[in-house]
């Protein structure tokens, strides 16, 4: 058995307040919390990207951060990370979340990478990011922290192949990627043993959800339409026993946090269920 710890990624706890996430996933046995930091939309109803009440905003982040050491720290948690929404370009928002990750004493915390608009072609939006993350490596090793880079569909770093082009020569004490094979099934799938050996000292993170592709629907001539849809850890296309059997064959002992976007069942259920199945899976 690894000696993993493994946490929540409160994006994921939306019918949960902060302090009702950490109560309940310290009480379910989970070693941490990852907080999500962004200035939620709002919405009628809980959803885990809008009237996500696990959330702590970006407006005001700085006054928030006593309160945010304090609730995880009273539940006997961890903070695995901030996974915060601050695109690498926001210069502003990257400084003002290295800054607040450094006060809260973690380590990490997410530092995004843009997508590619019709109007723009690939290279140049990677081009571009790539002189960005150079800027924020400086920034993170001021502040001693270390900015991660999440492996998303949609983005210039779908893979660990781009990642590792992106970060290539900077400093791995100061960036690193977040691994998400859920995200992976969508775009970028790579066998995991080799993407953790392409990235080496770049592993930092790891995210777990599963997803899988589903018929959408049919065109007149016959082709079929499919799309991704999140599902319970055990049910997707990532075999999650395989998946870090492999990761820990290269010797990645950080974090495993937990971001499961499905909703077959209760929130609570749900999160105590992925704990006892992730340690089950653990080698």
């Amino acid at each position: 058995m690894t000696d993993w710890k493994f946490s929540y990624f409160t994006c994921a706890t939306p019918d949960w307040t902060p302090a009702e996430a950490v109560t309940n996933l310290a009480a379910q046995g989970w070693d941490g919390v990852e907080w999500r930091v962004t200035d939620d939309p709002g919405a009628d109803t809980v959803g885990f990207w809008a009237g996500n009440r696990a959330t702590w905003p970006m407006t005001g982040l700085e006054e928030n951060i006593p309160a945010m050491r304090a609730t995880a720290a009273d539940a006997g948690l961890e903070v695995s990370g901030i996974g915060a929404y601050a695109n690498c370009h926001d210069r502003e928002g990257v400084e003002r979340v290295l800054a607040a990750t450094a006060a809260l004493g973690v380590r990490q915390a997410r530092v995004t990478v843009p997508g590619v608009g019709d109007a723009e072609t690939y290279p140049e939006v990677f081009d571009a990011a790539r002189a960005a993350y150079a800027w924020v490596a400086e920034r993170a090793a001021h502040h001693g922290v270390k900015a991660l880079v999440e492996l998303h569909h949609r983005t210039v770093t779908a893979s660990a192949s781009s990642a590792m082009r992106l970060l290539d020569g900077l400093d791995p004490a100061h960036v690193g990627v977040i691994h998400d094979m859920g995200n992976l099934v969508c775009e970028g799938w790579e066998r995991p043993k080799w993407a953790a050996q392409l990235l080496g000292e770049y592993l930092a993170h790891i995210h777990v959800k599963n997803a899988l592709f589903v018929q959408t629907g049919t065109d007149p001539d016959g082709t079929v339409n499919h799309e991704p849809k999140m599902v319970p850890l055990q049910s997707g296309q990532v075999d999650l026993r395989t998946y870090l059997a492999e990761i820990t064959s290269t010797g990645y002992t950080g974090w495993i946090t937990c971001e499961d976007f499905s909703t077959e069942l209760p929130l609570a259920e749900r999160s105590a269920a992925n704990l006892a199945y992730l340690k089950e899976c653990a080698p």
